[in-house]
């Protein structure tokens, strides 16, 4: 029997996640909520806010939709999950409860505390001037975040006072990032290498995806402001198979367990963000959903049937599902508009995508982009605005495809790294 399904949510990652599910011989209709101005190319957009979880449900049981998956975290932490759960609607991701470990920064800092998941040494404050006076009793480097969400751009890192002070005075004072910088985490700054772990898990088994590794900053070198991700590559070269292992007894393990303990049983993909310290690896953060870029080279690796995978998970069989990655390498590098992460332009023509794709191996995931309504034109709507990703035997041959996709496409004031997978390449 067909299945009809419904994607939520805007970017690269929904792109991906649609395209991947599109190739599913047991897909019915597929719709994205409310898309992009890619996904309408595999299947329908629905004009209904990520956030607007009554109309969605509502859609859900109109349009007898089989399965929904939702990308975005403000989803999970809003509870679009428990909305759904309530009208017995089947939908793939973690409740209210277990999507804390994302929504709050002082929340999980405190469960692996309890649980002794390695961490860097922290403390939380509500009061901007206890803030500033840890600061200047600790010592700089330090690392000051927002406890809520924000867009991947909420962590500071700072090398000097002044740079804490500031970064301080935006979340707490000016309140740039809203009500997720009513608290704020201060934790002492890591060396080493970031890897992005992915653990999908039914509530009672998991199975581990391969190590990816996020570019977070703007400026090439890793320098300049943080991001919600330039690029990814999959699999992390030098994180070997006994390495992963340890991620998973002392980090995957605990974590879903904890969760179980508290009530919230995690049910969705697990993301955590780690450093690779000197003393092993340490947890900078988690989420509770696909990273984006990360989801993308995911979905270019991923051999098994998605539609297969998802529905495991949501109805508790994962550990009778079978998942099988391709061999090779896969990478996306994101193109972004000039002055993001702060203010940028929209609505500028895009050229070049068909040719991109002309390319072997090469598929561009839209994520800031849009039909212009006059024109029926693509154009820019956001900060990142394209993913162009690309699979080869080796990482080198993935990304020498990617970037010569990218000399392809064209829009007013674009922007890319140039030098993201060049770290694991030495």
């Amino acid at each position: 029997m067909a299945v009809d399904v419904l994607v939520v949510g805007s970017g690269g990652r929904e792109h991906a996640l649609a395209w991947k599910l599109a190739q599913s011989p047991r897909l019915g209709k597929l719709y994205i909520a409310p898309g992009n101005g890619g996904t309408r190319l595999v299947g329908e957009n629905v004009p209904i806010g990520v956030m607007e979880f009554e109309k969605l449900a509502q859609f859900a049981v109109e349009k007898n939709i089989s399965l929904t998956v939702v990308g975005p975290d403000d989803a999970f932490v809003g509870g679009v999950v428990d909305v759904f759960q309530a009208r017995g609607l089947r939908i793939w991701g973690p409740t209210r409860a277990a999507a804390q470990i994302e929504g709050s920064k002082a929340f999980s800092k405190q469960l692996m505390r309890e649980s002794s998941i390695p961490t860097a040494d922290f403390a939380v404050f509500t009061n901007h001037d206890e803030a500033v006076r840890y600061v200047r009793e600790h010592g700089v480097p330090i690392v000051v975040k927002a406890s809520g969400l924000a867009l991947g751009k909420g962590v500071a890192i700072c090398r000097t006072f002044e740079e804490a002070e500031v970064a301080l005075k935006e979340i707490m004072l000016d309140r740039v990032f809203k009500d997720s910088g009513t608290q704020v985490v201060i934790e002492k700054y890591l060396e080493g290498q970031e890897v992005s772990i992915h653990a999908l898990s039914d509530g009672k088994t998991y199975k581990m995806f391969p190590a990816s590794q996020d570019h977070k900053t703007i400026g090439e070198g890793d320098t300049g402001k943080n991001t919600g991700g330039m690029g990814t590559i999959a699999p992390v070269p030098w994180l070997h198979e006994n390495m992963l292992q340890d991620i998973e007894q002392r980090i995957v393990q605990p974590t879903l367990e904890a969760l179980r303990n508290r009530g919230a049983t995690f049910s969705g993909v697990l993301f955590p963000g780690l450093k690779m310290a000197p003393e092993g690896p340490m947890v900078l953060e988690y989420n509770a959903r696909f990273g984006d870029p990360e989801c993308q080279v995911y979905m270019r690796l991923l051999k098994t049937d998605i539609l297969d995978v998802l529905e495991a998970c949501v109805d508790g069989r994962l550990s009778d599902q079978p998942i099988e990655w391709n061999s090779g390498f896969a990478v996306n590098i994101v193109i972004a508009s000039g002055g993001y992460p702060d203010a940028y332009k929209k609505g500028s023509p895009i050229a070049g995508i068909k040719e991109a794709e002309k390319i072997a191996d090469v598929v561009v995931f839209h994520a800031g982009t849009m039909i212009e309504n006059v024109s029926q034109s693509l154009v820019t709507a956001g900060g990142r605005v394209l993913g162009v990703s690309a699979v080869g035997a080796t990482l080198k041959e993935a990304l020498d495809r990617a970037y010569e996709a990218i000399e392809k496409i064209h829009f007013e004031g674009m922007y890319f790294r140039h030098d993201i997978g060049a770290k694991a390449l030495i």
